[in-house]
């Protein structure tokens, strides 16, 4: 919208004249901010970009995101935000946002859309194997022995590892402690040592 600066003083002083007269408009932009959220459902959640995990309240009516802000009640962010967190929201309304998995078989020079159920069975599939042919139930390594005389020697001994050294495992900072602890109970559970956080790279 262009304006010229005669019209910007007209402007400027019209609002500095309503503002001197005493009227308050936080009424009504309390009121104007309320009917475009008025119907909508709330739910609160946790910014999926750094590991500082500020708090946001998105706002969804008839299954589309409308609005999101920070949430005033959270401790860490108190509801400011980021200008990464203020502009979440295109995340998923952004026209440049990939929908679907992309697979780019080995050799090939370019992706392809794939369906979530053949991406999530073809990632199963590569874990398994990958941690069947790796899985090591034993290990050996040298120690020092003490002998009867007092003498110590190197003896080559073996330890219960039940482990595989083929697979790491990176976490997000988007998750919370609950999804934390499920999820480093699956991944230990498959023998993985070699597990990071996003938070401490």
């Amino acid at each position: 919208m262009g304006v010229s600066r005669r019209n910007f003083i007209k402007l400027s002083g019209g609002t500095v004249l309503v503002a001197s007269l005493g009227v308050n408009l936080d009424p009504a932009k309390a009121y104007a901010r309320e009917l475009r959220i008025k119907n909508a459902k709330q739910t609160t959640t946790v910014c999926p970009y750094c590991s500082v995990g500020c708090g946001l309240i998105v706002y969804a009516e008839n299954g589309k995101v409308i609005n999101t802000e920070g949430d005033p009640d959270h401790p860490i962010n108190e509801g400011a935000l980021c200008s990464k967190g203020a502009s979440v929201m295109q995340l998923l309304d952004h026209k440049s946002r990939v929908s679907k998995p992309l697979y780019r078989e080995p050799g090939a020079e370019s992706w392809k859309e794939v369906e979530w159920d053949w991406a999530l069975d073809r990632i199963a599939r590569l874990v398994k194997d990958t941690r069947d042919k790796s899985f090591k139930t034993v290990t050996k390594t040298k120690v020092k022995e003490k002998q009867a005389d007092g003498t110590e020697i190197e003896v080559e001994k073996e330890f219960v590892v039940n482990r595989t050294d083929k697979i790491a495992h990176v976490g997000s900072a988007a998750l919370d402690n609950e999804e934390c602890y499920i999820l480093q109970k699956l991944i230990r559970s498959w023998g993985l040592v070699y597990v990071e956080h996003q938070a401490r790279i």
